[in-house]
């Protein structure tokens, strides 16, 4: 029985190819359930996500082959389409390969936190379809252990490395309750959509999304329990924002100094706080003279970001040696099942031992043999019955010069030999 993991991401696959060997949610149970049928594969889950999928499998081979033909007859594609961009880890490698894309060490942008669940529904999915064994839950479990301890015990996670979420953080310490604060953000892309869910995340009263596009707002605003407004809206909603956020692709500033200082007007000066994430800018820099407003652009946050991405490479480090004990465990305990139906078989032996002497010992009762004299029969055949058969092995080795056997037998018993 071997571990094997065979997978792409976006290291290896252009998206192309990464599309095309993703798996839906929908599809997940049937598929996990079509490849725990192919006969070498006896354990099976499998992680797709935008950015990789994986298959985690335990075999009776550690060849990648078994795979590589079903996901060709799975997807309808030809093995020399998507092979070549294929990587395998096998045993030991797939434990370390799995604790890393858990603690987010395998991940685009480092330390991400959003793998860890996504690995979590792929155990979920695996342990729902009945693909799942004692091994590769096993193998799950202490991945989650693991990943628990890196976020616990570094920084790795602490700083936010996108701009959007640097956004947040600094609304966060600008504000002592965003859940009394109402927030418009202005463009509906990806930046901004990223910014809707940590403002989410972190409780915030009420958000406003505005976009050119009205159906795009509202399709996003409905994600997170939002109220989509048009861009032209603007002017009549400013006032109700404490936090502005905008990122779009406009060449011309959407917020002027005029239309701020109304804004400011009508909420009787309460300070605004405005983060300007878009290249041409979307809010004229005028704006920061305004004296209650907290104007930042991108280049402000950007600094903030590069030290946060070298905190976290500083904690990758520590990440990597807690990685490095926690396979050493896993491995351990996989030594130790290697050893499980041998320890069952010795007990087995030996209480077919007892059992035989116990029944020898209530004869003898039966027959009116006083109990002492029972009792030392009893123990006297039972020592019998369980040393004969090692007695006669060590004798063995020691005629036929099995020093090593002589020496596992004394660490085995515990003997002190003279």
């Amino acid at each position: 029985m071997t571990f094997l993991a065979v997978g792409i991401n976006y290291n290896s696959a252009p998206v192309s190819i990464r599309e095309r060997l993703s798996f839906p949610a929908e599809m997940l149970a049937t598929s996990l359930k079509d490849l725990w049928r192919v006969n070498e594969v006896n354990e099976v889950a499998i992680l797709s996500t935008c950015n990789r999928t994986e298959f985690y499998c335990t075999a009776t081979t550690a060849n990648q082959q078994i795979l590589i033909d079903w996901v060709a007859k799975n997807k309808q594609i030809k093995p020399t389409d998507f092979a070549p961009y294929l990587y395998t880890h096998t045993d030991s490698s797939v434990c370390r390969h799995i604790f890393r894309v858990a603690c987010g060490l395998d991940s685009m942008i480092l330390g991400e936190p959003q793998i860890l669940g996504q690995m979590k529904t792929a155990y979920q999915a695996a342990y729902d379809a009945g693909t799942l064994g004692k091994r590769l839950g096993k193998l799950f479990q202490h991945t989650f252990t693991a990943a628990k301890k890196v976020r616990t015990d570094t920084a790795i996670g602490s700083s936010p490395v996108s701009v959007a979420f640097a956004a947040v953080q600094m609304a966060q310490q600008i504000f002592d309750k965003l859940s009394e604060q109402t927030a418009l953000l202005i463009g509906a892309g990806e930046t901004i959509e990223l910014a809707a869910r940590h403002l989410t995340q972190q409780g915030i009263g009420r958000l406003i999304i505005a976009n050119r596009t009205y159906d795009k707002a509202h399709s996003l605003a409905a994600q997170f329990n939002g109220y989509a407004i048009a861009l032209s809206e603007l002017p009549t909603h400013l006032s109700e924002a404490d936090i502005v956020i905008s990122s779009t692709a406009s060449q011309l500033p959407i917020l002027g100094k005029g239309r701020v200082e109304s804004a400011l007007k009508k909420r009787k000066h309460k300070p605004i706080f405005m983060v300007d994430l878009a290249v041409p800018r979307d809010i004229e820099a005028e704006v920061a003279q305004l004296r209650d407003v907290y104007l930042y652009t991108v280049d402000d946050l950007q600094h903030t970001i590069d030290q946060n991405m070298n905190s976290r490479r500083l904690a990758a480090q520590q990440a990597e040696e807690i990685i490095d004990t926690q396979v050493d465990y896993f491995l351990a305990w996989l030594r130790a099942q290697g050893a499980q139906t041998l320890i069952q078989d010795y007990r087995y032996q030996a209480e077919q031992s007892r059992d035989e002497a116990l029944q020898k010992a209530l004869v003898l009762l039966k027959n009116g043999v006083s109990a002492e004299e029972a009792l030392n029969r009893l123990a006297h055949n039972l020592t019998n019955k369980l040393t004969h058969t090692p007695s006669t092995q060590i004798r063995a080795a020691a005629e036929n010069e099995r020093h090593d056997l002589l020496a596992a037998a004394s660490e085995i018993f515990k003997l002190h030999q003279s």
